[in-house]
C-alpha cells in the first residue's frame, strides 16, 4: 500500500495525474456557511455544552475535589475535569479558591506521617499543575500559580545512590518545605525545588526554575532563576 501511494505521488502516468487531482478536490471540498442556517447551530451547541460543563463541574469534579480535602473555605471552584490526588495528607483549602483545568496532587505518605498541602484564600492553581508533598507546602493568599508549574519539597529519591539502589526514602534533610508567600505569581511552567521561599509580591518568570530563596516584591527569572528588578522601589 506504502509503494502505491508513492507510486501515485511521483509518476507521470495520466490515470496517477487524474488520482492526485480527484485527491486534491477531495481534500479541498468545503462547504458554504449562511449565517442563518450555522448560528443556530453554533448557539445550539454552545448552550449544549455549558449545560454539560456545568453539571459536570457542580455534580461531579467539586464535590469529589471537596472530598478529598481535610478542609476547604467557601466558594472553592474547580474546572470541569476531576482533579488527580494520589496518597493520604491534609489538603486545606481556603475561601474562593479556584483550581482550573486539570492539576496533580501527590501526597509522599511514606516520607512523613502527614504531609500537608495549605492553599490560600482567592488563591488559582492553573491547568497542569503538579505539587508533589512530602512534608509541607504552602501557598499563600492570591496567588497566582499557571498552567505547568511544578511544585515539590522533595526529589522522591535519596541522592545516596546505595540507598537509591535499595528503594530507600530520601533522608529526613532531603526533604524541605516550600513556602510561597501572599500575592505571589509563578508563571507557566514555573519548577520551585525543595526548601524555597517565595515573598510576598514576587513574580516567577515563565519556565524558571528556582532553587534558592526569592525576596518579597521581586521578579526572578531564568534556569536557575535569578533577580531581574525589583517590583516595589524602596525594598
Amino acid at each position: 500500500m506504502t509503494s502505491l501511494r508513492r507510486a501515485i505521488a511521483t509518476s507521470d502516468h495520466p490515470l496517477a495525474w487524474r488520482a492526485r487531482t480527484a485527491y486534491r478536490a477531495y481534500d479541498g471540498f468545503t462547504l458554504p456557511a449562511p449565517s442563518p442556517v450555522v448560528k443556530p447551530m453554533l448557539w445550539l451547541y454552545l448552550g449544549g455544552r455549558t449545560v454539560i460543563h456545568f453539571l459536570r463541574r457542580v455534580l461531579i469534579a467539586e464535590p469529589l475535589f471537596k472530598a478529598y480535602c481535610t478542609s476547604y473555605g467557601r466558594g472553592v471552584r474547580t474546572g470541569i475535569f476531576v482533579q488527580w490526588v494520589e496518597g493520604k495528607g491534609e489538603l486545606i483549602v481556603g475561601d474562593h479558591v479556584r483550581i482550573w483545568g486539570k492539576a496533580s496532587f501527590t501526597f509522599a505518605a511514606r516520607f512523613s506521617d502527614r504531609p500537608r498541602l495549605e492553599i490560600g484564600d482567592r488563591s488559582s492553581i492553573g491547568h497542569g499543575v503538579a505539587i508533589t508533598v512530602a512534608k509541607h507546602v504552602r501557598i499563600g493568599r492570591d496567588c497566582h500559580i499557571a498552567g505547568g508549574t511544578r511544585i515539590f519539597d522533595s526529589s522522591g529519591h535519596p541522592a545516596d545512590p546505595a540507598k537509591r539502589l535499595a528503594g530507600l526514602p530520601p533522608d529526613p534533610d532531603e526533604i524541605k518545605p516550600v513556602v510561597i508567600g501572599d500575592n505571589v505569581w509563578l508563571g507557566a511552567n514555573a519548577v520551585i525545588f525543595p526548601g524555597v521561599t517565595i515573598g510576598d509580591g514576587a513574580v516567577v518568570a515563565t519556565s524558571s526554575v528556582v532553587t534558592g530563596d526569592v525576596p518579597p516584591n521581586t521578579l526572578v527569572a531564568g534556569y536557575p532563576a535569578r533577580r531581574i528588578k525589583q517590583l516595589v522601589e524602596g525594598d
